[in-house]
């Protein structure tokens, strides 16, 4: 023993310890290596048989007696103190095997989550293999804050524990509402963890848009049925009046609540194995609040979108992005941060509101941090190029700008060259401008340019643009209409452009833009008629129109929003904008919308302008400058002009135009003069209120009815259990006993609404004696299995149940087996005595996951079943049990009223007799549970990272890998 040195006999013991993971966790990846403060239980799921078996491993390898106390060793440098211990009595040691050493000592190469399948893959893959890595940094009030990979993953996981045990399970949609900050990429994160999907959605920014947030919010959160909301503490008011409006809404979580305790640091959660095709986030379009539309994007859309962005981009390991774009939008939920999530280079983050409170800190940010990328729509361009003061940008050093995107809203080229001009002197380079294309029906991007092109600009003319629909070259002195390139269709995604009957169009023809490929959408959320108008024989139609030029996309305006005017047709998006550059007009104030003109049979082309002006000279000189403008560009003067107050054109959550929803609220509701939201927040506070109280009535009686339930049922239990235990305690015959408490069983679940069923009984053949497996859901797992098991048999319970007063009686009187789970030395005794039992004749019923949780899903297996069967000779009996948790989850009191199912299962039985025979039968009964049990695969043998501090405000890599 002496002869060895530390390192390799640490690097042996890390090789035992590491092979047996692997041949415990054979359907799950063994994925990183195990250190000497790897914790057995926690981290490997080493229970007492795996601890024995590894103990015997160890006593073979290294010729050693190990001392009792190596039972209790909680991490390898443990249990290499007790083989030090133990080495007198060994004077020789085996050698172990040249290839496990080599394992041991290899270094998994760094380089792209490129197998990921889902979002949660991409973070895990990360932060295991560089948890110190600095992922991300949040610009708030003071210093910096920032977040690692490993202290990213470590908080998600915390707040997935939260949420898991408040019952948020696999494919439910919870709602965020929450400010750009720490708690939104966490809760986001911690969503992943869990497999549900996430439906962001913007907090009120102000209590003079309470009324309309809770309305337009409502209608989503239905349509969602979204069964918990993640809010800010700040909210907790707006939160409870979505709740009331909401049906399917029980939950409200605030963000505190996902913090971990003291005692909850090191908790492993129960990670679930989504599917890639499994919804990932549901993305709300921008749009009137009648019809939600709700895009379904898989992981499978997401990471394909991902991918295909950065191939395009030519992503490097020294990009950082800079982005203040609002998280709730796809543009910077996806682009902006979990695009840098999956290629692992840095995001600082502000708030959106950081930025319209003084837009001159982006491109300080910028500079500071030398970002490489950066995006934001047409107007944040448009204010930093003409309205930002000198003073605010002196000093500022773009160079280092490889891609500044331009996307979200039209592309304006006069925008974007103002501002290639402005900061030239800066050191900006014009060829980062990138314009792009995209839409949340194809997750994020549909077209992106070639890196470093800058802009490239098309002047067609007016009169065909607008008359025959062709794109025709001009020249720049005949006041042509000039358009910006936004690229190719990138990997994986097909593009075209169609006429009115869905025929493909030449080059140069306007039409509607369609595409189709892996990050297209299958639709929208629980709404068929309007994913039947997206969709046709495979492609969807963006609602958009354009042309394509060399291959190239070319946007026009949106189908909706196009004008047609006597036989021409206006786009609004250049009228707008020129527009918008008149003095008087509040900055990015007009909205130019048609509306029918009945006698004529055309429309009309009406102009909302924006203004602070009072005095009537200056508004009638103003009407008199915008209609020249709209003669030049439309070649006559517009039928209706409306002056109005700032900020009463609507927007979406995204900034874009609500054109037809503004002409609509200002011809019949609110007047020109005030903004339609712009009532006292008191006034929007009672007609709240006001429209609350039939919910809130409906709440009351709700509550009441379930206080009466739950009187109803405690008071049943209450009769049976005295009588139950008086009848089964003092009757001599075992299986009169087991009649009584089932009878027992089945009128109290009968009587409290619980219908059970029992199939597949001809599988249970009692002269096998088989080992009974069956998942574990609820409390009501053993009344449900006592009231319909054919034949009577023996459950495993765990030993302290058999200390409590009145029922450790009762399950002694029913037959029940203890096992020790926290004494080691006494559990291998009682699992031994289990073993004889089986070999007896003995009909052992085991729960394998050893205990349950509120969360759904099948938990991994513990080895005792299946060592009882292996060496008594005796094949398992899967037992399903289906519709408890739903009945009485855990945590919860009062039972709900359902139909719970037992299905007894095809026996399995072992093909040898020896440690892997035990694994192997253990994963076959599983895998056969986890097809029948409804439940989803929670697969907590997921091996976490080292725990890391919470973020700092600068970075530490000490602190953050303690």
């Amino acid at each position: 023993m002496n002869t060895l040195t530390d390192d390799t006999r640490a690097a042996r013991l890390l090789c035992l310890v590491d092979t047996l993971a692997a041949e415990l966790h054979t359907d799950a990846p063994h994925a990183v290596r195990v250190s000497m403060m790897t914790q057995l239980e926690r981290d490997l799921g080493f229970d007492s048989l795996a601890r024995a078996e590894l103990a015997e491993r160890i006593e073979q390898t290294f010729a050693v007696r190990l001392p009792p106390d190596a039972f209790a060793a909680v991490t390898p440098a443990d249990l290499l103190k007790a083989i030090e211990r133990g080495a007198a009595a060994a004077p020789h040691e085996a050698a172990p095997p040249a290839q496990a050493l080599s394992e041991v000592r290899s270094e998994p190469p760094l380089a792209l989550p490129g197998q990921a399948r889902t979002l949660a893959d991409v973070l895990q893959w990360h932060a295991r293999r560089h948890p110190d890595r600095v992922h991300l940094t949040l610009v708030e009030n003071g210093a910096p804050v920032t977040l690692t990979y490993g202290a990213l993953f470590q908080r998600a996981s915390h707040a997935a524990n939260a949420l898991r045990a408040l019952g948020v399970d696999p494919g439910a949609r919870v709602a965020l509402m929450l400010p750009t900050g720490t708690d939104y990429f966490v809760a986001f994160a911690a969503l992943m963890l869990c497999g549900s999907v996430a439906v962001p959605i913007y907090p009120p920014t102000s209590l003079a848009q309470l009324e309309e947030h809770v309305e337009r919010h409502a209608s989503i959160l239905a349509n969602a049925q979204v069964s918990a909301l993640v809010a800010s503490a700040s909210l907790v008011t707006v939160a409870h009046m979505l709740r009331l409006k909401v049906p399917t809404l029980h939950q409200l979580v605030s963000s505190a609540a996902l913090v971990p305790t003291q005692s909850e640091q090191y908790a492993q959660p129960p990670f679930i194995r989504t599917a890639t095709h499994d919804l990932a986030l549901l993305q709300y379009t921008s749009g009137s609040t009648g019809e939600p539309k709700g895009v379904m994007l898989s992981h499978a859309n997401l990471l394909s979108n991902i991918r295909a962005m950065g191939e395009r981009m030519k992503v490097q390991p020294a990009d950082k992005l800079v982005s203040w774009l609002p998280l709730y939008h796809d543009m910077g939920l996806i682009g902006a941060w979990l695009a840098p999530l999956y290629f692992g280079f840095p995001l600082v983050a502000m708030s959106p509101l950081a930025f319209l409170a003084r837009p001159a800190i982006w491109l300080e940010t910028i500079s500071q941090h030398r970002a490489t990328i950066t995006a934001a729509p047409n107007f944040a361009y448009d204010w930093c190029a003409r309205r930002v003061p000198g003073r605010q940008i002196a000093g500022l050093d773009l160079r280092s700008l490889r891609f500044a995107f331009c996307g979200s809203e039209p592309v304006n080229p006069g925008t974007l060259r103002a501002f290639a001009d402005r900061f030239a002197p800066f050191g900006f380079d014009a060829r980062a401008i990138t314009p792009v294309y995209g839409l949340a029906e194809n997750t994020l991007a549909v077209t992106f340019p070639a890196p470093s092109r800058g802009l490239r600009i098309d002047l067609v003319q007016r009169e065909a643009l607008s008359i025959r629909g062709e794109a025709l070259a001009a020249r720049a002195e005949d006041d042509p209409l000039a358009l910006v390139a936004c690229g190719y269709p990138l990997a994986q995604t097909g593009l075209r452009i169609v006429d009115d009957n869905r025929q493909p169009l030449a080059e140069r023809r306007i039409g509607h833009i369609e595409f189709r490929g892996a990050s297209a959408t299958a639709g929208y959320y629980r709404n068929a008629g309007q994913t039947a108008r997206l969709t046709h024989d495979g492609w969807l139609d963006s609602g958009d129109l354009g042309y394509l030029a060399d291959g190239e996309l070319f946007v026009t305006g949106r189908t909706k929003d196009l004008i047609i005017r006597a036989g021409r047709h206006i786009f609004p998006d250049e009228l707008e904008y020129a527009l918008a550059q008149l003095s008087g007009v509040e900055p990015g104030g007009v909205a130019a919308c048609g509306e029918p003109d009945p006698r004529a049979g055309t429309e009309r082309l009406v102009l909302i302008v924006e203004t602070s002006m009072r005095e009537a000279a200056g508004r009638a000189e103003l009407q008199t400058r915008v209609n020249a403008v709209a003669r030049r560009l439309c070649g006559a003067p517009a039928e209706r002009i409306m002056l109005v107050a700032p900020q009463s054109i609507l927007r979406t959550p995204g900034g874009k135009i609500r054109r037809a929803a503004t002409i609509e609220r200002l011809r019949h509701g609110a007047p020109p003069e005030k903004p339609a939201h712009a009532f006292a927040p008191w006034r929007q506070t009672f007609a709240l209120a006001c429209a609350n109280a039939v919910p809130l009535t409906r709440a009351a009686g709700a509550w009441l009815r379930r206080v009466a339930r739950g009187t109803w049922c405690w008071s049943l239990v209450g009769l049976a259990f005295p009588a139950v235990w008086i009848a089964v305690t003092l009757d001599r015959e075992p299986a009169r006993r087991w009649r009584t408490a089932a009878r027992a069983c089945r009128l109290v679940l009968r009587a409290v609404g619980l219908r059970t069923t029992l199939r597949g009984a001809a599988h249970f053949d009692a002269a096998t004696h088989p080992v009974l497996a069956a998942n574990h859901t609820s409390y009501l797992d053993v009344v449900v299995l006592l009231a319909a098991l054919p034949e009577p048999v023996h459950f495993v319970a765990k030993r302290d149940l058999s200390r409590r007063p009145f029922v450790g009686r009762l399950l002694r009187a029913l037959g029940t087996r203890f096992v020790a789970r926290e004494d080691y030395g006494r559990s291998l005794a009682d699992e031994a005595t289990l073993v004889e039992c089986a070999r007896a004749g003995e009909t052992l019923l085991f729960f394998p996951e050893g205990t349950f949780v509120a969360a759904a899903g099948l938990r991994v297996f513990r080895l005792g079943a299946f060592r009882a069967a292996v060496l008594a000779g005796r094949p398992v009996l899967p037992v399903a049990v289906r519709g408890a948790r739903t009945a009485l989850r855990d945590g919860h009191w009062i039972p709900e009223r359902s139909d719970i199912e037992v299905e007894l299962l095809e026996p399995i039985c072992a093909h040898a007799a020896d440690f892997r025979a035990m694994v192997d039968l253990r994963e076959r009964t599983r895998a056969a549970l986890l097809a029948k049990c409804g439940e989803p695969d929670a697969d907590d043998r997921t091996i976490p990272v080292e725990p890391a501090a919470p973020p700092v405000t600068t970075t530490d890599n000490a602190a953050a890998s303690r």
